[in-house]
């Protein structure tokens, strides 16, 4: 097997696996990324191109990186209450602390007496 198709192989099973991962114990959603993994690869199946052969490989790659990065699932333990699953690929943010003074000073903003946009664009 030629090495391109080798690359080409590997890119599909390994989005194949990362989506058994991603999407672990949610059939809808398995289905759904099983049928649109092999709708794509088929739809490029004749390309001869090399370079866009790589290229298609590589945004495999890149899909398969972003699946693992940033899906997660979460599942209802009671209402309002959610327990998401998180993986050591899950990309995570620090919080920002939540600020009360931003909000009282953007409500003082408000109560200020400035003209409307609307006026000046009139007056223009």
């Amino acid at each position: 097997m030629s090495n391109l198709k080798q690359l080409v192989l590997n890119s599909f099973k390994k989005l194949h696996r990362t989506s058994q991962t991603v999407f672990a114990g949610d059939e809808k959603a398995l289905i759904a990324a099983r049928v649109k993994i092999n709708e794509e690869y088929s739809k490029t199946k004749l390309i001869k191109d090399e370079e866009a052969i790589k290229a298609m490989v590589k945004l495999g790659e890149d899909v398969a990186k972003e699946l693992k990065a940033q899906v997660i699932q979460t599942k209802k333990i009671r209402p309002g209450v959610y327990m998401a699953k998180i993986t050591k690929d899950t990309i995570k943010f620090d919080n920002k602390p939540f600020v009360t003074s931003a909000v009282e000073e953007k409500q003082k903003d408000k109560n200020t007496n400035r003209p409307c946009c609307q006026n000046e664009a009139g007056n223009k």
